[in-house]
């Protein structure tokens, strides 16, 4: 059975993402080395399975995950019967397929030195320093917290602002006459920013001070609302944890094209198709070592 030997610690993690996908408890003890079936002389290991499952996790949640497991054995019997006839044809020495191979194990490779040389490379300290660093003199976006009475016509709204400076209660107001969504709230529209409310409305509340109120209905395409500035504050940072996802793709992206300028300073690179050159230069002579292209941001 051909395959592409792995380390210990990488086979473990396989079977370790197996009994995730599975939820199951019933792997715990299953070894990666641990063999599941025979297919002539072919052995199907533990690993096997986990590594289907990997690649095959998409198409596995079209069934009950009770019938996962069964569906993985099947699909690598199916996979090392279709192989070994391969093999008795010959298919395994065709030049294109073995081209195909070599692409495959060069992929792999890069895919493995990224996750554990350049993902690997980033620890929990280096995560929390990038994020001390960006956030170290973090000054939030202002945030306006206010109510709103909404009606339909100006006489109405002008008749509002007449209660309310004869004492009546702005939230009480807004559940008794308001026909905006926010009404049964109290009017409460909750924090927000500048740019999130129509110009007419954002005017009118920036204009305001905390706990006054618009004495002059204002317009918008919604109807007429009189508005009261409840708070103004600065957002806060981002906790740690909300940020984490982004500062990891950050520093992979930095280590990555740091390493990818370090291997390109120290390797020879010759474009030898004039029609590969980039734009606006010259291909390199092939005697001479063509400069290093430069790298862009890497998909994941």
């Amino acid at each position: 059975m051909l395959r592409i030997s792995m380390r210990r610690p990488a086979q473990a993690l396989a079977i370790s993402f197996l009994a995730l996908s599975l939820g199951s408890t019933s792997l715990s003890a299953a070894e990666p080395d641990d063999v599941v079936a025979k297919v002539g002389e072919a052995e199907i290991t533990e690993a096997d399975i986990a590594f289907a499952a990997r690649d095959l996790g998409q198409e596995l949640q079209r069934f009950p995950p009770a019938q996962w497991r069964q569906l993985l054995l099947e699909a690598m019997v199916d996979m090392e019967l279709l192989a070994q006839a391969a093999r008795e044809d010959g298919i395994d020495q065709d030049p294109a397929f073995k081209n195909q191979l070599e692409f495959l194990e060069l992929q792999a490779l890069r895919n493995a030195y990224l996750a554990q040389k350049i993902g690997g490379a980033i620890s929990e300290e280096d995560l929390k320093a990038a994020y001390e660093e960006q956030f170290a003199d973090f000054e939030g976006e202002e945030e306006i917290r206010a109510r709103h009475i909404l009606v339909k016509e100006k006489a109405e709204a002008e008749e509002l602002v007449k209660e309310l400076e004869g004492g009546a209660d702005f939230a009480e107001l807004a559940r008794e006459k308001s026909t905006g969504p926010s009404g049964p709230n109290g009017g409460d529209l909750g924090y927000f920013k500048q740019g999130q409310m129509v110009k007419p409305f954002e005017e009118a509340v920036l204009a305001l001070e905390p706990g006054s109120y618009t004495t002059e209905p204002v317009e918008t395409q919604f109807g007429w609302h009189v508005i009261k500035l409840e708070d103004k504050r600065r957002a806060e940072k981002p906790a740690f944890e909300e940020v984490e996802g982004n500062l990891r793709q950050q520093l992979f992206r930095e280590h990555y094209e740091a390493r990818m300028a370090e291997l390109k300073e120290g390797t020879e690179i010759e474009i030898l198709d004039e029609s590969l050159a980039k734009p606006g230069e010259d291909a390199q002579p092939a005697e001479e070592p063509a400069q290093p292209a430069e790298e862009g941001e890497k998909t994941e």
